[in-house]
């Protein structure tokens, strides 16, 4: 046995059946998929003022106060406002959505009424209006934003590497995003402009796990001229998974430390990646590099044309 012979059984005794376990793994993304859908279809999505307009107040406390007194205060006088800390304990951040025939300029000056009851040295900082037709434009440019962003990467990877690549890459994607989505119609956890930012951030995290995979996919396909499909992918996946591995859980850490001290403020936007992060690097092992094997990718798709008188050359002495 040669020594590349060698070297390619060490490697597969060594190597997870990543591709074995494909079959299991769709299944189960098909089944997140289904839930993911019905909850939206169910529940729908809690949209915080940024989409549905109305009314964002910001107030100061000399001493931390308790937001669920405030909440409290806020449901006693018929208004439906979300209330989180902002920055410190004694900030406090007040969302309330639109109601019919109130005059939104006093909207402020009566919160604040209500504010004074309990604490009268609450300061006033900011009261700002958000109009539902500024909440709808928004949510349709947040949408188009998405859109383009898939658009994009549907183009920059079949010029990098081939079409069924570009749409095995889109197939992850869409996966990561209805999942990620899907988490947040269950949860009923408010979706606002934060939460829209993180999900164009893990499409950009989701794709660049799975170009990683894609390029070692298509390097050990010129390479391992004898070698299966479904082989050079399972052992480009193990090639790349440390890597993988290793990305994930510094991203993972950072995101558990911004949701536990970065405050009310920001949690959304790290659940959202935290949860993206995960759904990503499970789609870049499984979702992508199986969408490859349903769509025929084979070796040959990726090797140069033979030019026109290779053989002619290569007879001559």
């Amino acid at each position: 046995m040669n020594t590349k012979s060698q070297n390619k059984a060490a490697m597969s005794d060594k190597m997870i059946n990543f591709i074995g376990m494909s079959k299991p793994a769709m299944i189960f993304s098909i089944l997140m998929i289904i839930t993911s859908i019905g909850a939206l279809i169910v529940n729908g999505l809690n949209l915080g003022v940024d989409f549905t307009g109305g009314t964002v107040i910001e107030a100061g406390y000399p001493e931390a106060t308790d937001v669920d007194k405030i909440r409290k205060a806020l449901a006693d006088a018929n208004y439906e406002a979300a209330v989180q800390h902002f920055g410190t304990a004694k900030d406090v951040l007040i969302r309330l959505t639109p109601k019919e025939g109130e005059d939104h300029a006093k909207v402020g000056d009566k919160v604040f009424e209500i504010l004074r009851k309990s604490d009268p040295n609450v300061e006033r900082r900011r009261v700002e209006f958000v109009g539902p037709q500024i909440g709808d434009e928004l949510r349709d440019d947040g949408g188009t934003a998405m859109l383009l962003a898939l658009a994009g990467i549907l183009i920059y990877v079949t010029l990098r590497f081939e079409f069924r690549f570009s749409l095995g890459a889109i197939v992850a994607l869409v996966h990561d995003v209805i999942i990620t989505v899907g988490v947040f119609a269950i949860t009923r956890i408010e979706f606002d402009l934060t939460i829209l930012a993180a999900i164009l951030a893990i499409i950009g995290y989701s794709l660049n796990d799975t170009i990683v995979v894609f390029d070692r996919v298509r390097e050990n396909f010129l390479k391992f001229r004898k070698t299966s499909a479904p082989e050079s992918i399972n052992i480009s996946i193990n090639q790349t998974l440390s890597r993988t591995i290793v990305t994930s859980l510094t991203t993972l850490l950072v995101l558990i430390a911004l949701f536990i001290f970065g405050g009310e403020i920001i949690h959304g936007f790290a659940f959202a990646m935290i949860i993206g992060v995960v759904v990503g690097t499970y789609s870049s092992i499984y979702v992508a590099s199986s969408s490859l094997l349903m769509m025929g990718v084979t070796r040959e798709a990726l090797l140069p044309p033979e030019k026109e008188g290779k053989d002619e050359l290569s007879e001559l002495p």
